[in-house]
């Protein structure tokens, strides 16, 4: 069991909480209330950074002495959104939120993952017709070990999983969040993911 924090209880947020509290873990979901993100990142062994991407950086700087030590677990992109509400453009282009984070926060472990998927793949990997891939974006390889073993407890085989080695990489994986508006003006909500096919 591992004690884990999740910051925000949106969509993502909510669906990660239930998904890992089901699995055995011990689990807080964390809303904007003032200082419930700093109690619960004291406490925990890992981090979710499920909140808007937009505002992440802000958020979890601000929380540097609570997250020393800790893994954070980043499963958001910070887009500019476009009039309809969909990604139109990245903040950070030619790096990405990851990077930033770890930058911000040198004490954090921090790990990417699970953002080039609509949220409701990442806690049910196997509902689609096939495997969909988990990339995993970290400089410490004992974090992304621990992340592994979560994904495998959110239903994620392990031949499904791609580490593609330092923080650096999530520009790669952030950058694909500009697939998400055309793929669903062409297909609609329905849940899809990036894979890599072989």
């Amino acid at each position: 069991m591992t004690t884990i924090a999740v910051l925000g209880n949106g969509r993502v947020g909510g669906n990660l909480a239930a998904a890992l509290t089901r699995a055995g873990h011990e689990v807080s979901a964390v809303d904007r209330a003032p200082g419930a993100a700093a109690a619960a990142a004291r406490t925990a062994e890992v981090v979710i950074n499920a909140t808007p991407g937009a505002g992440s950086l802000e958020r979890l700087a601000a929380l540097r002495e609570e997250l020393r030590g800790k893994i954070l677990v980043d499963v958001s992109n910070a887009t500019v959104d476009g009039p309809d509400g969909l990604p139109a453009d990245l903040i950070y282009p030619g790096s990405s939120l990851a990077e930033q984070l770890q930058e911000a926060l040198p004490q954090t472990r921090v790990v990417k993952t699970l953002n080039t998927m609509l949220f409701p793949v990442m806690t049910a990997p196997a509902t689609l017709t096939e495997p969909p891939t988990a990339f995993l974006s970290g400089q410490d390889p004992q974090a992304k070990q621990t992340v592994r073993d979560l994904l495998a407890d959110l239903g994620w085989h392990e031949e499904w999983i791609t580490d593609l080695g330092g923080i650096h990489t999530a520009r790669a994986t952030e950058a694909a969040i500009l697939f998400v508006p055309h793929v669903i003006r062409a297909s609609g909500f329905t849940p899809f993911a990036i894979s890599i096919a072989r």
